[in-house]
């Protein structure tokens, strides 16, 4: 077990690396320039948060569809597991992708606008997501974990779908760029960023496996 945490420790930090270089190379665009960097950066990182937690919602679902319905304790306590390590994960993604967006406002509007509305739901969303996860670790509630990972997301995308954009780009600002250089970039970084947000959810899984 220790030598398999060990290789997905080692494989986050090379997958950060890469990050850090395929980032530093990324394509220049015509408005924000250099800083459109961060901006890549930044887009990668929430869609890992949020894709985490979208799973970790789905495979609560799963799990309390496979107890209750399919009558399938193993397959349920697996579910369960994989909904808390993908909440996890998604909380730790979310909360520091927080300081990445700072970073993006910082070098693009020359200023931290915190007043944006989407920047305060985030904020919301991480200190609720933090206190979340630390009240589900002590209650040790696999269905009250699964239903609350449910309803985070769902409440999550909801006021997001809602919030006003202020200076904050419309969605999807790099797909309808029309620059496929930058768009095939974004999407390798996607996928990178994504492959990091799969070792911490191994990571978790692991230990909360060997926890029980």
């Amino acid at each position: 077990m220790k030598k398999l945490l060990s290789n997905y420790k080692f494989l986050f930090a090379i997958n950060v690396v890469l990050i850090a270089i395929v980032s530093a190379f990324g394509p220049e665009e015509k408005n924000l320039g250099t800083n459109v960097k961060l901006v890549y950066i930044h887009g990668a990182w929430v869609l890992a948060a949020e894709l985490a937690l979208i799973f970790a919602g789905l495979l609560g679902f799963a799990a309390l569809f496979a107890e209750f319905l399919m009558k399938k304790k193993e397959l349920a306590d697996k579910f369960y597991t994989w909904s808390q390590a993908l909440g996890l994960t998604g909380i730790i993604y979310w909360v520091t992708y927080l300081p990445l967006s700072m970073l993006a406002m910082q070098s693009n509007w020359n200023g931290l606008f915190l007043a944006e509305p989407r920047f305060r739901f985030a904020l919301t969303f991480a200190i609720a997501g933090i206190l979340l996860q630390i009240g589900l670790w002590i209650m040790n509630d696999k269905r009250l974990l699964a239903m609350a990972n449910i309803a985070y997301i769902i409440v999550l995308r909801v006021v997001f779908a809602n919030a006003a954009n202020i200076m904050h780009p419309p969605p999807s600002p790099i797909f309808n760029s029309g620059n496929y250089t930058i768009m095939f970039f974004f999407v390798f970084l996607i996928v990178l960023t994504l492959s990091s947000a799969l070792l911490v959810s191994l990571l978790w899984f692991d230990a909360l496996k060997a926890k029980k």
